[in-house]
């Protein structure tokens, strides 16, 4: 299979090295390029690529519109985006995150995190970088932040507790099969059972909620 994708950033040769690198692969191609997010939005309506690779600043429309009209809380078939950041743009990029987008890739990360990151959101996954996400969301665990659950008991159990401190963390469903001694379709299992509990979309919903209530710590 083939993963379609369109690339959104309004400089020229960003795209065009973007292009590139993806295009290197065999089974990736880029279907189109948007100069704005107006236009990539209205591309991606039209053209339904596998994975929307978006700028966060953009003119006309920013990343953070673009993830919420293709991919936010009210969009039937959301497409899967994946928002390119530095980390100097952390607000964006939260904001991007509740839109809906299921990855970030910074954009001197290199080749193999970029192709990584769209390979995991064409398969219906989110990619949850210790190098990407979870620094970006370390800054929600703050010591000073109220508790954002006035008190209340988490909705997860123990083991799904533990399931989301290590999304958080930014293991794999590998990895966490391994840490917790569990086969992978009950981590699979897991996961699917914290997205319906919290009523996240993927594992960056799952990441920003356990940052949020201090499930997990920058020490943890």
């Amino acid at each position: 299979m083939t993963i379609r994708v369109l690339l959104a950033d309004d400089q020229a040769m960003i795209r065009g090295g973007l292009r590139l690198i993806l295009e290197d692969q065999p089974d990736i191609t880029v279907v189109a390029e948007a100069a704005d997010g107006a236009e990539a939005v209205d591309l991606a309506r039209r053209l339904r690529p596998d994975v929307c690779l978006v700028d966060v600043r953009m003119p006309r429309l920013d990343g953070i519109d673009v993830t919420r009209a293709l991919a936010g809380p009210g969009v039937r078939d959301p497409l899967r985006i994946v928002v390119v950041t530095t980390f100097d743009l952390d607000e964006y990029v939260y904001g991007a995150l509740r839109g809906g987008a299921v990855g970030f890739v910074l954009k001197d990360a290199g080749p193999t995190l970029l192709v990584e990151a769209v390979r995991a959101a064409a398969n219906g996954e989110a990619l949850v970088s210790p190098s990407v996400t979870v620094r970006l969301l370390r800054h929600l665990a703050a010591p000073d932040a109220p508790d954002p659950t006035g008190g209340q008991r988490s909705p997860l159990s123990e083991r799904e507790l533990q399931v989301a401190r290590a999304i958080a963390r930014g293991r794999t469903n590998q990895e966490i099969a391994g840490e917790l001694f569990i086969s992978l379709s009950t981590v699979k299992g897991h996961v699917s059972a914290i997205q319906g509990k919290l009523g996240v979309r993927n594992r960056v919903g799952i990441a920003a909620w356990a940052w949020e209530n201090r499930v997990v710590t920058s020490t943890a």
